[in-house]
């Protein structure tokens, strides 16, 4: 993880939002046993929004990932390196040489 080529990036910043997530879970909480809805009758219930904003984000990371994937390799096709330090000493100017 600790060399700079684009896959290891991708995959460093998937792990980190994955992270991410687990965390938040966490600190919602996790009841066991409750109805995940509102009922007549059941006074206690478990809150089904933050696992589904969890879902949600989910999904949209795992799209954010193929997409970073698909650039890093695109990247690759047409520079032939995927190291950060080689893609880097260009000048920065945009300008192709």
């Amino acid at each position: 993880m600790m060399q700079k080529t684009l896959l290891r990036v991708v995959i460093g910043g998937s792990i980190l939002s994955y992270g991410t997530f687990l965390a938040l879970i966490l600190v919602g909480g996790l009841n066991t046993g409750l109805a995940p809805v509102l009922q007549e009758g059941v006074d206690a219930y478990t809150d089904p929004v933050p696992q589904a904003l969890i879902l949600t984000a989910i999904v949209i990371g795992f799209g954010m990932t193929a997409f970073q994937l698909a650039l890093a390799y695109r990247t690759y096709q047409e520079t032939g390196t995927d190291s950060l330090d080689e893609l880097g000493r260009d000048g920065g100017d945009g300008e192709d040489a």
